[in-house]
């Protein structure tokens, strides 16, 4: 059958298979990260928690018409800033306008390289169009780095998909 020199080659020829993706048994997994406590001000963090040492903040806001499109009445004109970010990690976070129960109305994913300043000092602004602009309380947004969002999954690559994934962006209704 075989020789001995075969069977101890065998496992080797496993070892082989299994790190270069041949292997039958390939495991992918996808997790996605808890939704951080939203507020004015936050920690931008990965997805297990971790603060990546930049702060995200909502500078202030109005309720006005878009210069762009002042015919559609008023929207959401928000200021925001991050504090220590950089063009490496450019993080990102959802911006949202929510009621007074916290009740998101409109949101957005807005980016630390949309904004401009020096030394990861970064400010902007952005527009959240809102379907009643007079229940806007606040804008809050949510610490989770929304950067690394297209990250592909299991079902899109098997072999080098998957991992931890931040939660989904909010959307219109989503308490927080």
């Amino acid at each position: 059958m075989f020789s001995a020199r075969g069977r101890a080659g065998a496992p080797l020829a496993l070892v082989f298979l299994a790190l270069s993706g041949c292997s039958s048994s390939w495991v992918c997994t996808d997790t996605t990260a808890e939704r951080g406590e939203a507020g004015a001000r936050v920690q931008v963090e990965d997805t297990d928690g971790r603060s990546l040492g930049v702060t995200a903040e909502v500078v202030d806001w109005r309720l006005e018409p878009h210069p762009q499109v002042p015919s559609e009445g008023d929207r959401v004109h928000f200021h925001f800033r991050f504090d220590r970010a950089d063009e490496i990690t450019d993080p990102a976070v959802d911006a949202c306008a929510v009621d007074k129960e916290r009740v998101a109305l409109g949101c957005q994913t807005v980016f630390s390289s949309e904004a401009f300043g020096q030394d990861g000092d970064l400010t902007g602004d952005g527009w959240l169009a809102v379907e009643h602009p007079e229940q806007v309380a606040a804008v809050l947004l949510i610490p989770n780095d929304q950067s690394s969002h297209d990250r592909r999954t299991c079902e899109q690559d098997l072999k080098d998909g998957g991992g931890r994934h931040p939660p989904e962006p909010a959307t219109v209704g989503d308490e927080l």
